[in-house]
């Protein structure tokens, strides 16, 4: 069983047992570590297809938090010819990966 979720303004095509890096969710309660995410755009199980409009009703995904992590440094050079002027501009994204448990419709 696989379904399609939306977190962050991404979406990511999971199954149970997944771990994956997605934007920094805040989760409910310090000593929390699990999160029930209900924007399900689709879940499959084998030929079978339910799709939502765009959400599936009633179809939720458990994550639980494995570790808050930071992407890769992306940096930014700004430069005008001839002025003398450059800049540099770097930026470390946070993100929460997260181990996917339960998928339930």
């Amino acid at each position: 069983m696989f379904a399609v979720i939306r977190s962050g303004g991404k979406q990511y095509k999971v199954t149970e047992g997944d771990t994956l890096d997605i934007e920094l969710v805040d989760f409910p309660a310090e000593g929390e570590k699990t999160i029930t995410l209900t924007d399900v755009l689709l879940v499959g199980d084998g030929d079978k297809f339910s799709v939502g409009n765009p959400l599936l009703g009633g179809a939720s995904v458990g994550l639980e938090l494995v570790d808050e992590i930071k992407a890769r440094k992306v940096v930014a050079y700004k430069y005008r010819r001839r002025e003398g002027y450059h800049r540099t501009v770097g930026h470390r994204q946070k993100l929460s990966r997260v181990k996917v448990g339960k998928i339930t419709v």
